[in-house]
């Protein structure tokens, strides 16, 4: 008896010591210092019309950086069960939106609101998301992965399921200088998708060869596109049609002043009683309510179902909402938002100046695409 419990004890300790010797080994990581680290820096070239960009000093880009990037991504490993990635809400050849009302996530539930295009999202300095909570795109990265209606993971899952993955070792070394597969982290893949989306660029619509790089064909706009073109900027005489999209869209080649506005397409009786209190419940002050940041009208033709909650289906739907006026309310800004009495021949000319917004040049680009594809 005695000889089989000295035999047990021996087992226990040794089994005991075999986990410990595991759980050391997974705490201690891969020692990554073998793998070259010689990042490149990359430089975006800023086509005219658009302002410059403001690239935070501790996530300098680089190639590496970039294309580890794009792999995230493009990859589900984000998602709790591998079926959603940042792209299935955000498709190349919808300017980087979807087009659905509201998108669905993991198991296919859906959220509240429609997701928005990625587009020139690395020149908006006045918040992220419909409501502006995040201040920056790696911020803004972080919240998807744990949206219980998006990807339903949890972070800390993630960073285990890069540190076990054979290529994105590598590739975080390559662009971040770890020394370890401890040191991958929910920091460094937000850097990086924000380093990818910092590169999706995009100007060269029909109207940005007019009006930013001095294109003289006169056959590029139509007269039809040029007479919206006066609607949307409000350029004609009194007495003559104004659009005031300007208002909210302008900001260059971006179409979009960043402007956080109650546009009026939900009637409410008081300014507690919108079902989404928007920018709202991020400030909480009572006068934000139903306050949504304007997007960029830049291939806006590519991008519906519109408003923050998908609930127009077409452009005409949008151009009729604003053309009756919408609903007031306490926050509306009535040289905006106004009756604009646009007749049948004005709100075709608005809607044939919105389509020289678009541009699908970047469709091409490589450096955009799938790279599991």
């Amino acid at each position: 008896m005695k000889k089989i419990s000295l035999f047990l004890s021996v087992l226990i300790i040794g089994f005991a010591s075999c986990k410990d010797d595991d759980a050391g080994m997974t705490a201690k990581g891969e020692d990554l210092t073998n793998i070259v680290y010689d990042p490149t820096p990359h430089t975006l070239t800023i086509p005219p019309g658009l302002p410059s960009m403001d690239i935070s000093a501790d996530n300098p880009l680089t190639d590496e950086g970039i294309e580890l990037g794009r792999r995230l991504f493009y990859d589900p490993i984000l998602s709790k069960d591998s079926t959603i990635s940042c792209s299935s809400c955000h498709k190349l050849t919808s300017s980087f939106n979807d087009t659905e009302a509201i998108s669905p996530g993991v198991g296919g539930l859906l959220g509240t609101r429609s997701s928005m295009s990625l587009i020139n999202v690395g020149f908006q300095i006045k918040g992220l998301f419909w409501d502006g909570r995040s201040p920056t795109l790696e911020d803004q990265a972080l919240h998807p992965v744990e949206n219980p209606v998006e990807m339903a993971e949890i972070w800390d899952d993630v960073e285990v399921k890069l540190q076990r993955h054979p290529d994105y070792k590598i590739r975080f070394r390559e662009a971040f200088g770890i020394s370890n597969t401890t040191e991958i982290t929910r920091g460094l893949a937000s850097k990086a998708i924000a380093q990818f989306e910092r590169t999706l660029i995009s100007a060269n619509a029909r109207y940005d060869k007019k009006k930013f790089q001095n294109d003289t064909d006169p056959f590029l706009i139509s007269d039809l596109e040029s007479f919206g073109e006066k609607i949307y900027f409000d350029t004609l005489q009194d007495g003559y049609p104004k659009g005031h999209c300007a208002h909210c869209h302008d900001g260059g080649a971006l179409y979009s002043s960043e402007v956080y506005r109650n546009n009026a397409i939900t009637e409410v009786s008081s300014l507690n009683d919108f079902p989404d209190k928007g920018l709202g419940a991020i400030t909480g002050n009572l006068t934000d309510n139903g306050m949504f940041k304007s997007p960029s009208l830049r291939n806006i033709v590519l991008t519906a179902p519109y408003m923050h909650d998908g609930r127009f289906q077409t452009l005409e739907e949008v151009i009729d909402h604003y053309n009756s006026g919408g609903h007031f309310a306490d926050n509306v800004v009535i040289n905006s938002i106004t009756q604009l009495n646009l007749t049948d021949y004005d709100k075709q000319a608005l809607l044939a100046f919105l389509n020289t917004l678009t541009d699908t040049s970047y469709y091409s680009n490589p450096a955009f695409q799938n790279p599991f594809e």
